[in-house]
């Protein structure tokens, strides 16, 4: 790689992590909100050394006349949420007093919107902790829209390209006009978070769980301000989580285009209505069964049922109680629900559902193409033709996330954990779930006594998952490296 792209790629991290040190003056300004002045000079220590680190990668400037082509987006993309990571872990560190392991976990898993976690006395902790732990969530979700909008397209990866042209006007013109769209972005995502502020301080929370509820939901993240995750709160507050998990979990290029004027941007996308068809149609049967399976009324039941069904798919990982103590058919369906994730686009991670409607698509041509030999059938998905290229990107992607998560389980199981920790543990992981099954890192449970080595095994599943997985893999080709 070139001298001059390796200093655009700085000037452009220096840029990240100056940003992350100045969000750090929010858990600051909390601490002294709460006078919790003991954690304060953590902050300020690691803000100080996050800051300077990014002043001394922009110092040196600019390059001018370079430009990144797509193959160096590879490695900004992933170096970018390594090396913030590595700097948004400092905090946990020196505030929680944990090891640099378990930090860098926790701050991989907000980052990615993962939501798994190390800590446990969380309704106890430093409220500056807990702020930036919410933080971490926010920014990543953010930072995963605006990555999946502008670069994974041209990456090839992620298809986004599928529904760049719902829009007409804008879809046409996205690119040359990213800074308008980071705009638009930015002020629809900030009002989805004022908005399930409000709703959660109406629902019967404080001000402060609100606003950590608030900017986890609508990143579809799951850490909460409580071991007991939602299941503190009363049941007016998990109706709200169960909008703004979905609302999180639909396509943010949508929203653009209504708030444009294509008022029926979301109500005429293939993808956004084969998604809210799966959560309704999910979350009535499997009601049904727990209505005459469990004690509970129906609406609770709907209630319970909806909210652990929406949070596993949006993989979202909030529990309002311990699903896995339901029985063993509740147990396997919320093992394939948690492959299955939001819209593409969106801050939730997962296959995405618009794989599974292609999948189908193609299934159903080629059963025709049996009966009818000599047929010409064309395969449309969202408006769009399904070319060799999409259908290649679609199947290269679906068979690496399989032989990935198969993987990280043989090495889990290798360092002693048990097969359906391994096994549900890297399927969370890779699919940004949050809480896998059984009794160590269930819903009831947290990632804290896992070994170190299985922590940072997992933390790369949560990368190479939010970053859809070829984005990384790709760097490990010794093709990528040759000039």
């Amino acid at each position: 790689m070139a001298l001059p792209t390796l200093r655009i790629i700085g000037f452009i991290l220096g840029i990240f992590l100056i940003t992350l040190a100045v969000s750090m003056v929010i858990p600051m300004f909390t601490l002294l909100a709460f006078e919790r002045t003991d954690d304060l000079q953590a902050f300020i220590w690691a803000s100080l050394i996050t800051f300077g680190s990014g002043f001394a990668l922009v110092a040196p400037g600019r390059p001018t006349n370079t430009n990144l082509r797509p193959r160096d987006m590879y490695f900004l993309t992933t170096i970018s949420w390594v090396t913030v990571c590595c700097f948004a872990a400092l905090p946990l560190m020196l505030v929680q007093h944990i090891s640099y392991t378990d930090a860098f976990f926790e701050t991989m898993s907000g980052i990615t919107t993962t939501g798994a976690t190390v800590l446990s006395g969380l309704d106890s902790a430093s409220p500056g902790l807990l702020i930036w732990r919410s933080l971490l969530h926010w920014l990543g979700g953010i930072g995963f829209i605006g990555m999946a909008v502008a670069i994974l397209p041209l990456l090839r990866v992620g298809g986004m390209r599928l529904f760049q042209t719902e829009s007409s006007d804008w879809s046409e013109k996205v690119m040359p006009r990213s800074h308008m769209v980071g705009r638009y972005l930015l002020a629809i995502y900030l009002s989805f978070t004022l908005a399930a502020f409000i709703a959660f301080w109406l629902s019967g929370m404080g001000g402060f769980d609100a606003l950590n509820h608030a900017m986890s939901t609508v990143a579809t993240g799951g850490f909460s301000t409580s071991d007991a995750s939602l299941g503190k709160f009363g049941p007016a507050s998990h109706w709200v989580a169960i909008v703004f998990m979905v609302l999180g979990s639909l396509p943010f290029t949508l929203y653009i285009a209504t708030v444009r004027g294509n008022h029926k941007a979301l109500l005429v996308d293939q993808q956004v209505r084969g998604f809210i068809l799966t959560l309704i149609v999910t979350s009535l049967l499997f009601t049904a069964w727990y209505w005459f399976n469990h004690d509970e009324g129906l609406l609770d039941s709907l209630r319970i049922v909806t909210f652990s069904v929406v949070s596993v798919v949006t993989t979202t990982g909030y529990a309002v109680n311990d699903y896995t103590q339901w029985g063993g058919f509740a147990v396997m369906v919320f093992f394939y629900l948690t492959f299955i994730g939001g819209c593409s686009g969106s801050t939730t991670g997962g296959l995405k559902i618009f794989r599974f409607q292609v999948a189908y698509s193609l299934l159903r041509a080629n059963f025709k193409q049996l009966i009818h030999p000599r047929a010409v059938i064309r395969q449309q998905y969202n408006g769009h033709n399904l070319d060799e290229e999409i259908v290649r990107s679609i199947l290269t992607f679906s068979f690496i996330i399989a032989i990935t998560i198969g993987v990280l389980a043989l090495c889990l199981t290798l360092l002693g954990l048990d097969p359906i920790t391994a096994l549900t543990g890297a399927a969370t992981a890779v699919c940004n779930v949050g809480p896998g099954l059984g009794n160590i890192i269930g819903p009831a449970g947290n990632f804290s006594t896992l070994p170190d080595t299985a922590k940072w095994l997992l933390s790369v599943g949560m990368l190479l998952g939010r970053l859809e997985i070829i984005t990384v893999l790709v760097l490990l080709t010794p093709a990528f490296w040759r000039h």
